[in-house]
């Protein structure tokens, strides 16, 4: 039958496999340890009742193992969901470890606890954004710089021997030879028409129209009175300056005789004014009624 003395005795001297030795301490790596811890309480192996908490997919369950279905390794342990609510998780462990000692269902509890605020943290973290950080390697980065350089002048290449090839076909080097490639010749000629064409559109177009087309007989009647009335006026003008030039000035130096020059100037010129005035009839099409200015 099992002993739990021998086989902490072999386990803790001899060898396991799940001890982790460390400066700090001596850690346990089986995943049914409740504390993590490698001494004779927390140890599942050496212990026939043992009581613990594992995590499947978020999901806490409770796992207890007795001595009963010692002799059966398929059904060693015992397995109990629980329930997301924290409180009622503590009633179910309380439920089912009504009779245990007191330590290992405290020690459960802590193992709740633990876990609990971890799957806490653990949904903050993912609802959270972060930066990802990618390495590159340096041979991808290499290899990538050299094919985009031979891209680059295998393009510069092409261009440049099919720039020669067409401007040696339009001085007509190669005489009556058609057999190069029709894509670029057709791509050159549609380039040329759509310049020729903004050119077109560039130049504005010129026209000449006859004047006068709307003017009537009567407009020029008009037009023939306004020449009359401005000959009248240039006859008076003349007029008015012969008579200036009858008028006898006396030639003696003095301030009376330079004030009476002044008038006779001012006097003259109200004259010009009055005989320069000339009526002008302007008649519109729409209404019978005929101004008059006065120039």
């Amino acid at each position: 039958m099992q002993h739990d003395e021998v086989i902490w005795q072999v386990i803790r001297h001899n060898h396991c496999s799940f001890m982790a030795k460390i400066s700090t301490g001596n850690f346990c790596r089986n995943p049914y340890n409740v504390t993590g811890i490698c001494n004779r309480s927390s140890c599942p192996l050496a212990n026939s009742r043992y009581a613990t908490i594992r995590d499947h997919d978020g999901v806490f369950y409770l796992y207890m193992k007795t001595i009963e279905r010692a002799h059966k390794p398929n059904e060693l342990w015992e397995r109990v969901k629980l329930p997301r609510n924290y409180e009622k998780a503590l009633e179910i462990i309380d439920k089912h470890l009504m009779y245990w000692p007191k330590i290992l269902v405290h020690k459960t509890k802590q193992r709740l606890t633990k876990m609990t605020q971890m799957r806490i943290r653990m949904r903050k973290l993912a609802l959270k954004t972060r930066e990802k950080i990618m390495t590159t390697p340096r041979k991808e980065i290499k290899r990538e710089a050299r094919r985009e350089q031979k891209a680059e002048k295998a393009a510069l290449l092409d261009k440049s021997i099919e720039k020669e090839l067409l401007e040696r076909l339009k001085k007509g080097v190669y005489g009556d030879i058609y057999n190069y490639p029709v894509e670029a010749y057709n791509e050159v000629l549609e380039m040329e028409e759509l310049q020729a064409a903004s050119e077109e559109e560039e130049e504005p177009e010129i026209e000449y129209v006859e004047g006068y087309e709307e003017l009537e007989e009567e407009d020029m009647e008009d037009f023939g009175g306004l020449a009359i009335h401005n000959s009248e006026a240039d006859e008076d003008s003349d007029g008015i300056d012969e008579d200036l030039e009858d008028i006898d000035v006396p030639h003696k130096r003095g301030r009376k005789d330079s004030t009476s020059l002044r008038k006779l100037e001012k006097d003259a010129r109200a004259k010009l004014k009055k005989k320069a005035r000339v009526i002008v009839e302007v008649e519109h099409e729409d209404a019978d009624e005929r101004q008059t200015t006065v120039h």
